[in-house]
């Protein structure tokens, strides 16, 4: 139904973006700003067809897709309120000392946008991180054109989120090309993408293997680009002893939640579970091994990720040493993935890379260590992630700061007595990770500090006021907050 865009089509299409992003750039905040909440009406309008066709492609309740589209157009306006307030653009501002000598110069700051951005829509949120995403929000509040790839699971659902977007670049007057929509999953496709001079960045949400390889290419062109990769995490959960003697009975019951939720299918699922031998982690992994036995297996995105989920469960459980703890009920479908829980002990997990890996569906490992230097042992062994989570009382907190050092060390958000799966869209929210979670632990995907990621800055020296971008002029006619003088005002500058 949907023709692969060829290498040939790709360059032309990439010349239209650059065109399009030569005129846009030009546009002021407020353009952006509607341009963006225009998007949103236009996903609204497209009603029950719009989910019907995502609960098609993707096995998705309506419900969940409903919430998600929701979430999707909240992204979109949010992002248009802070792209229109400018506190992004951090803008500095250091006023000409005429009567120093030597004359210090009058130097001006602000962020501007890189250029035709690249999107992949990842599969396991068809609206919400992929073609009208967070990534094409932030691109397009950055001031930047963007090109997206559909994603092959859900390439119909793309393809009906692409013409709202069209849509509204109609009903704002904008250039036809500032949206470009391909389809396509060979290689050299992806490679022609990323190595084409006028692309500037790249938003990417998926495997690892995917996002180290558009990562690589970005690297090895004549001009390397950044790639924000968001490329999976096993969000260690660490149980702490009073914690875990308070309440094991209720923290199993929130994890197989957690675990289990839209069938594992979330990068913030919680794929390993630390605590120390005892009765008390006992009681937790019985409690926890009952609710995951009675939760009904569920449907997954599509063939290919509830095989990689059956094969990868499948050679983690015959790991030496790993012994499985409970599984949910086996059913007739491959498309259901069946919940479990397994077991290992601290000193194996730590000699055995694979049990690292993420196993992504409705699955937990739970690491039984000797003693809490042998659970410092684990933090300090693991790789980045998007989340930590410690479950632990202020006592524990206190006597344990070695181990809270360390896990902070390791991820990008830092949960303390909750489970890490919801993302809240704000200002606060940090959505990336030490690598390999993502390629910029730096930046997040979530939250309008994502449209810094496709802007860099360029300070003005010694321009008349006449000729210097509104945000940057004396009368701050925009009334953007700036720090002017090393003060934060959103005041005219009078002298």
């Amino acid at each position: 139904m949907f023709t692969d865009t060829s290498v040939q089509e790709i360059e032309i299409l990439i010349g239209k973006s650059q065109k399009a992003f030569e005129q846009y750039r030009q546009l002021p905040l407020s353009a952006r700003a509607g341009f963006m909440r225009t998007i949103g009406e236009e996903l609204e309008k497209a009603g029950d067809e719009l989910i019907h066709i995502a609960m098609k492609e993707t096995n998705l309740p309506e419900a969940r897709l409903r919430n998600e589209r929701t979430r999707t157009i909240f992204q979109l306006t949010s992002y248009a309120d802070a792209c229109e307030k400018g506190n992004w653009l951090d803008i500095r501002i250091d006023i000409a000392d005429l009567q120093r000598n030597p004359i210090k110069p009058d130097i001006r700051k602000m962020l501007v946008p890189l250029g035709p951005v690249v999107v992949y829509g990842a599969s396991n949120f068809p609206f919400a991180y992929s073609t009208a995403g967070g990534d094409t929000a932030s691109a397009f509040a950055a001031g930047c054109s963007v090109i997206v790839k559909a994603h092959p699971a859900h390439p119909e659902t793309s393809d009906r989120v692409s013409k709202a977007i069209k849509d509204a670049i109609s009903r704002c007057g904008l250039p036809e090309d500032l949206f470009i929509h391909i389809f396509g999953s060979a290689p050299e496709l992806g490679k022609s993408l990323i190595t084409n001079h006028h692309i500037k960045a790249v938003g990417f949400t998926g495997s690892f293997t995917a996002g180290k390889a558009l990562f690589d290419w970005a690297n090895q062109r004549k001009e390397p680009i950044p790639v924000f990769a968001e490329m999976g995490s096993v969000n260690p959960v660490f149980l702490l002893p009073e914690k875990l003697k308070e309440s094991a009975d209720e923290m199993a019951q929130n994890y197989a939640g957690s675990i289990t939720l839209g069938a594992g299918q979330f990068c913030t699922n919680p794929g390993l579970i630390i605590g120390i031998e005892g009765q008390d982690l006992d009681r937790f992994v019985t409690a926890l091994g009952l609710a995951i036995s009675q939760i009904a297996p569920a449907t997954m995105l599509h063939k290919g990720i509830a095989k990689a989920y059956q094969q990868k469960k499948a050679l983690a459980l015959a790991q030496p040493g790993t012994s499985l703890v409970a599984s949910g009920t086996a059913v007739p479908d491959n498309l259901k993935a069946i919940p479990a829980i397994a077991s290992v002990h601290g000193k194996t997990f730590l000699t055995n890379p694979l049990l690292h890996q993420e196993v992504f569906g409705p699955y937990s490992l739970v690491i039984r260590c000797k003693n809490e230097a042998e659970m410092l042992e684990v933090a300090l062994h693991l790789e980045g992630q998007l989340t930590a989570t410690l479950m632990a009382t202020e006592t524990d907190m206190r006597n344990n700061k070695f181990l809270v050092a360390a896990v902070q060390d390791i991820c990008g958000r830092l949960i303390m007595n909750g489970v890490p799966t919801g993302v809240e869209v704000c200002l606060a929210m940090h959505h990336g990770g030490p690598y390999p979670a993502t390629t910029d632990s730096r930046f997040s995907s979530v939250g309008a500090d994502a449209i810094k990621r496709f802007a860099r800055p360029v300070a003005y020296q010694n321009w008349p006021d006449s000729l210097l971008p509104d945000e940057l002029k004396n009368a701050n006619p925009l009334l953007i907050w700036r720090t002017v003088n090393n003060e934060l005002t959103n005041k005219e500058i009078t002298a």
